[in-house]
């Protein structure tokens, strides 16, 4: 096994009977036939029952609804990026030339798909046991409180709930540029409040991640104003 992977097993503190599991694992689809996509699909399903459990558990006094909130806030791409660069996920990556070149090995959705074929790769190692443990440990500095539930909150869901709580009318959000190869494309996106007479930016890889950019710019200059 290539020294990289071997420091990467005591990072994950999983020791895998069947290393190639883990080659695959942060093989990306640019590299080789033998990629990690299908370990990605499967690691996704681990991660969010293995993440459900946890919050089964520790936060005994939520009903569903924001259980469901915070899940989908801990396991979206923007939650997995920031644990695939400790685990030093970047370094290990198997990538094509030119997807190596394109700046793919510090691409948030890249990273964050490996960190789930990884998981899926344990699951299959070892078995449930072991791949929910992985995940529990991975989340182990993740402060499950107040602050979470509330970052659990999407920016758009909080501009439009701020809006609303003021009887304002909703935000407008139009695509106003792209750019990047088509493969790796960067949205931007204007986010207008016309009652106030104000506009946002944000960018991001998808419509989506860039509409949630501008909205957490908006959110932020309204309140400041607010305060001011």
């Amino acid at each position: 096994m290539h020294p990289n992977l071997s420091a990467l097993q005591q990072r994950l503190q999983h020791q895998f009977s069947d290393p190639q599991l883990l080659q695959r694992a942060v093989t990306h689809r640019s590299y080789s036939g033998e990629h990690n996509e299908r370990l990605e699909f499967l690691g996704d399903s681990v991660l969010n029952l293995a993440v459900s459990s946890l919050l089964f558990t520790r936060l005994r006094e939520l009903p569903e609804g924001e259980l469901s909130r915070i899940r989908a806030h801990l396991v979206r791409q923007e939650s997995l990026h920031p644990i695939a660069v400790r685990l030093q996920l970047p370094e290990v990556l198997r990538l094509g030339e030119g997807e190596t070149k394109s700046g793919g090995k510090q691409r948030p959705s890249i990273l964050a798909d490996a960190l789930e074929a990884v998981i899926g790769a344990a699951y299959l190692d070892a078995g449930y046991d072991a791949a929910q443990a992985l995940v529990h440990r991975l989340y182990e500095g993740v402060e499950l409180s107040a602050r979470l539930r509330a970052e659990a909150k999407d920016a758009k869901t909080a501009l439009q709930e701020w809006l609303q709580g003021r009887k304002l009318r909703l935000p407008l959000y139009r695509v106003v540029d792209t750019t990047g190869a088509a493969h790796a494309q960067v949205f931007h996106v204007e986010c207008e409040v016309p009652e106030k007479a104000l506009r946002a930016h944000g960018k991001g890889g998808s419509r989506r991640a860039a509409e949630q950019a501008a909205a957490t710019a908006m959110l932020a200059q309204l309140n400041h104003g607010s305060r001011a």
